[in-house]
């Protein structure tokens, strides 16, 4: 006789196959289709959302859900029920026809945004984004009638479950007490540190051929994905194949070259996910945040310290040949140099955490209702220039137009990137202590010991644990941004 758990380990199983077919369609969507293919392809995947919500709030999934509560199951499959349920009470609160038509806004949104941000037409950019923040505000309103919050919690914890916009406003306003005055010491003191910048141009092909390499001394598995380019860097696909993408600028290399590194952290993660569990909800990521740590981990923690920056100069000098500005003190200084940006992902780590406080005050604020789309600009301007020194007015393609997150109604997904930072910054510590030696094995190129320790304490558990459980067994505590600014003290100054 089957039971209730078996059943519901059958519909996930259809579920993920699904999801695959989705993510693959996706990353295509970003990096190969035509555009005139655009709406063809949304209506596509708008059906295939549908297909799946249908699938996972049938009525059977409810009644099988209740029943394996009262069958006998170890702590594996006790955790994978928590998280079939989770899945289910976040789809079931939703109407099909919300499900198709935020598909449908989102794919529209996107596509638009890519020439809209070239062109700098926000009016354009607007028009799209109003429908998606007006079903997105609908959607909140379901969610936080049932769950009994705010609008825009009710949104972060499909991001980030068991945070709530206090804990941010209590990380984040502390996070806003020391971060402006160790930004002012920090350029201060490199004024007087001059830094001499790589001459171009840089071919794009030589540059490919260098984010390759970097990979794989990263370790990353080519025969389980690949890297391509797309108008926004992401890691897409599944944890069998997973794409990643960059964006080249000839002028710079650093850009690309970072946004590879960030990539392949999220890919290293999604390749070493728990292979005997595939196909379940608890071999899924644990949450955004910790995705992100891995992302940060890798591009902040690893690759801007002065060790791995000694193992791919000589990649870098390989693909650019010998210039100055490659000497080893100056790359090093060059990828540790503090300046405040437009740009969020071409950011340093002592600045970045203001783009995200930013983006995520403005996104509060907009869900909630307390501003509408065509408020963005002024206060986008409004808060740059109160957090980072900088004038966005008129320059939306620059300023709020610059992301991809809002296009789709990813509202709540921005505070998980300084959420990961400080992670990062605790994993990376733990990681330190744990492993004699580590800066020593990774000035030689031997990340091995690193990449165990992450796999054995944050890849392999997939969705086991929470993620203040998961960050407590791996690092002793539960987040502690003290980590984060010990990390950027000891780095900066």
């Amino acid at each position: 006789m089957t039971t209730a758990y078996q059943h519901l380990r059958a519909t996930f199983t259809r579920l993920s196959r699904f999801e695959h077919l989705s993510a693959i369609a996706g990353w295509d969507m970003q990096t190969m289709m035509p555009p005139k293919g655009n709406l063809a392809r949304s209506e596509a995947m708008a059906e295939l959302n549908v297909l799946q919500h249908q699938i996972l709030t049938a009525n059977d999934v409810g009644e099988w859900l209740k029943q394996a509560e009262q069958e006998t199951l170890d702590d594996v499959e006790q955790a994978n029920l928590r998280e079939m349920r989770r899945h289910y009470n976040n789809a079931v609160l939703l109407p099909e026809a919300l499900v198709e038509a935020k598909s449908l806004a989102g794919a529209r949104c996107e596509h638009a945004w890519r020439q809209q941000r070239i062109a700098n037409d926000w009016n354009g950019f607007a028009e799209n984004l109003r429908e998606v923040v007006t079903l997105s505000r609908e959607e909140a309103a379901i969610r936080a009638q049932a769950a009994g919050t705010s609008r825009y919690d009710a949104l972060l914890n499909l991001y980030e479950p068991g945070t709530n916009s206090a804990d941010l406003d209590r990380i984040f306003g502390d996070l806003k007490q020391w971060l402006p005055d160790l930004l002012q010491k920090v350029t201060a003191k490199q004024a007087d540190e001059p830094c001499l910048i790589p001459q171009g141009p840089f071919d794009q092909e030589n540059q490919r051929q260098l984010g390759l390499n970097v990979m794989k001394v990263l370790g990353f598995d080519f025969d389980g994905g690949r890297v391509d380019v797309s108008v926004h860097p992401f890691c897409g696909g599944i944890p069998q194949d997973v794409r990643i993408t960059t964006r080249y600028n000839e002028q710079e290399f650093l850009s690309a070259l970072m946004g590879i590194i960030h990539e392949t952290g999220h890919a290293r993660y999604e390749q070493n996910l728990p292979r005997e569990w595939l196909g379940q909800p608890i071999s899924h990521a644990r949450s955004t945040a910790i995705h992100e740590s891995q992302s940060l981990l890798f591009e902040m923690q690893l690759a801007r310290s002065k060790e791995f920056l000694q193992v791919i100069r000589p990649l870098v000098i390989q693909q650019f040949g010998e210039q100055p500005a490659l000497a080893e003190q100056n790359f090093i200084a060059l990828n540790q140099r503090v300046k405040t940006g437009f740009i969020r992902v071409d950011a340093d780590e002592v600045s970045y955490p203001a783009h995200v406080i930013l983006r995520y005050e403005i996104e509060k604020a907009l869900i909630s209702g307390e501003i509408e789309v065509d408020d963005i600009p002024a206060l986008w301007n409004e808060k740059m220039q109160q957090y980072l020194g900088i004038n966005t007015e008129g320059n939306y393609r620059n300023g709020c137009m610059q992301d991809i997150h809002w296009t789709d109604g990813a509202f709540g997904y921005f505070p998980t990137y300084t959420l990961g930072a400080m992670y990062a910054a605790q994993l990376f510590q733990t990681a330190r202590s744990a492993i004699p030696g580590l800066d020593k094995n990774i000035a030689n190129g031997d990340l091995s010991a690193l990449f165990n320790w992450l796999q054995q304490n944050i890849w392999q558990q997939g969705s086991r644990y929470s993620t203040a459980e998961l960050i407590t067994k791996a690092t002793g505590e539960p987040l502690n941004p003290r980590f984060f600014h010990e990390h950027l003290e000891r780095r900066y100054l």
